[in-house]
């Protein structure tokens, strides 16, 4: 049985990819830190969205200023959306869904610091370097307008977390119909 050389890597090294590995589901990572303001936007989504029936598959996590502890999940999903506080260029409050390609380029060519331990695009490096990069990524961005000492969002932010997980929820549910959102 002839095994490629990345294949061999990973089952050497123990990486969890290669032909065996089977993604499934849909996971949702919230990001941010909930007492500085809008940059809790992504967790805030998770609260909203926790509110909500989901259909099976279907995993919410509160990934807080993240880490790779989040990684074994990220590699298990078929459908990852990732919702956060993002340096959109524009006002405060607009929302922005990057999908696959328009997703790399963007974290590829945003270099602002992250408050954050490690950052998505680490996460998702790790998850590509041991095969087990999700077939679809999403990003939820919300412009935050102040980021601050405060548990709850600015009105207009807290206006976009509803907004945001409304368009999540179309994209769950889009998914659990067999379509790709």
């Amino acid at each position: 049985m002839h095994v490629s050389n990345a294949n061999a890597a990973q089952e050497a090294t123990g990486l969890p990819g290669g032909p065996n590995h089977q993604p499934s589901g849909t996971l949702v990572i919230g990001i941010g830190n909930s007492l500085l303001c809008d940059d809790g936007a992504g967790v805030h989504v998770i609260n909203r969205l926790r509110e909500t029936s989901m259909p099976g598959g279907v995993e919410l996590i509160d990934g807080g200023t993240l880490s790779f502890t989040l990684l074994e999940h990220v590699e298990k999903a078929a459908h990852l959306i990732v919702v956060d506080a993002a340096e959109l260029s524009a006002a405060a409050g607009t929302i922005d869904v990057l999908h696959d390609q328009a997703l790399d380029e963007f974290l590829a060519s945003n270099r602002r610091p992250s408050v954050h331990e490690v950052n998505l695009l680490d996460v998702l490096t790790a998850a590509r370097f041991r095969g087990c990069y999700p077939p679809r990524c999403t990003l939820v961005g919300i412009q935050p307008q102040h980021v601050g000492w405060s548990a709850t969002p600015s009105p207009v932010v807290a206006r976009a977390v509803d907004q945001a997980a409304d368009i999540i929820l179309g994209m769950i549910n889009e998914n659990a119909a067999g379509g790709a959102a």
